[in-house]
């Protein structure tokens, strides 16, 4: 069963609230590295409204969508990692969407002309969709620092200072994702990879969203009341993740496994199709391109080889279809000459 749990307290003073929350965030993250989030309604924009108000970026026109297209999928776009990547039709996986980086709200001072995860996100014109820009940022705002307090709450478990994280993520690669997953047809589906056929509680369904886990920290993502989806669970049973409107299921990544030795678990997530089409944000908390991942100070300094986030991170997303191409566009920089 995927917990849920009243973070409320987290943003509260030290004390036996706070420590209960702590405990329970913990356990989620050690057994199913799931859980369902509430509390939350005086911390971030969540809601029908919310949603509404970022999802308008799929009502643009196609001309002007086009604009913001990966490099990928429009040579003469100058955005190789940032930006909005089309539908690819045959895939197991049958989305469009954008990502949106910390320039949204941090601006220029986040941006590295010779690093393409940290290129300047390319955005609407404000006269296309007035306030879009602003509510895009009050969000990822809000995702930021729930997400910092959610990692301060995973330091204080794992016996460190609750600051520990903290400067691994100041001005970090952060993403903010909208995606749109259209109604499949039937034929559509027969064309599909055959891996997107699936059998649950006993029917034939068909996947929108490939099994996968997360390459990073900390994934937040908005609950709308659609179910759909699931966690792995260490059985290999998939167990539905509660679609609470007004709520967010938060799941944990690979690079947070490591780093926490296999006490916080990257946990294999999927989504079950349905006969509409679905919309979904996440939010991605990820730490800078040049943080250093080593050992935690209680662990063996030999259980990994410390790496580069943003070598890990390009290395990890070229390998999902909507990225796939892209390898040689980024070189890895390395822990030695990142030092220099």
């Amino acid at each position: 069963m995927v917990p849920t749990i009243d973070v409320a307290a987290l943003f509260g003073p030290a004390g036996p609230a706070r420590e209960a929350v702590d405990r329970a965030i913990a356990a989620a993250a050690a057994d199913i590295g799931f859980l369902t989030i509430t509390g939350l309604a005086a911390h971030a924009p969540l809601g029908p409204e919310a949603r509404a108000a970022l999802l308008r970026i799929f009502t643009l026109e196609p001309a002007s969508l086009r604009r913001l297209w990966r490099r990928k999928f429009a040579p003469a776009n100058p955005n190789v990692y940032r930006g909005f990547f089309p539908l690819q039709p045959g895939n197991v996986t049958a989305k469009e969407g954008i990502d949106l980086g910390p320039d949204l709200v941090c601006g220029a001072d986040v941006v590295h002309a010779e690093d393409p995860l940290r290129e300047p996100t390319p955005l609407p014109e404000e006269a296309q969709l007035p306030g879009w820009r602003a509510a895009a940022s009050r969000y990822y705002v809000a995702m930021e620092r729930l997400s910092r307090a959610l990692m301060q709450s995973v330091a204080r478990s794992l016996g460190l200072a609750e600051h520990h994280f903290d400067a691994a993520f100041h001005r970090g690669l952060s993403t903010l994702r909208l995606l749109h997953y259209p109604a499949r047809s039937a034929a559509e589906l027969e064309r599909a990879d055959p891996a997107v056929w699936v059998e649950h509680r006993g029917e034939r369904r068909h996947l929108t969203g490939a099994p996968h886990t997360d390459s990073g920290f900390l994934t937040l993502l908005a609950q709308d009341g659609v179910p759909g989806l699931q966690a792995r669970s260490r059985d290999g049973a998939w167990l539905d993740v509660p679609p609470l409107e007004g709520t967010l299921a938060v799941n944990f990544g690979q690079v947070l496994e490591r780093w926490s030795g296999g006490r916080i678990r990257a946990t294999e997530h999927r989504v079950i199709g349905s006969a509409g089409e679905r919309f979904s944000i996440p939010f991605f908390y990820e730490a800078r391109a040049d943080a250093e991942i080593r050992p935690l100070p209680q662990d063996d300094p030999r259980s990994f080889e410390p790496f580069l986030y943003g070598d890990h991170l390009w290395e990890r997303m070229t390998a999902f279809v909507e990225f796939r191409g892209m390898e040689q566009q980024r070189q890895r920089r390395g822990v030695t000459a990142a030092r220099r």
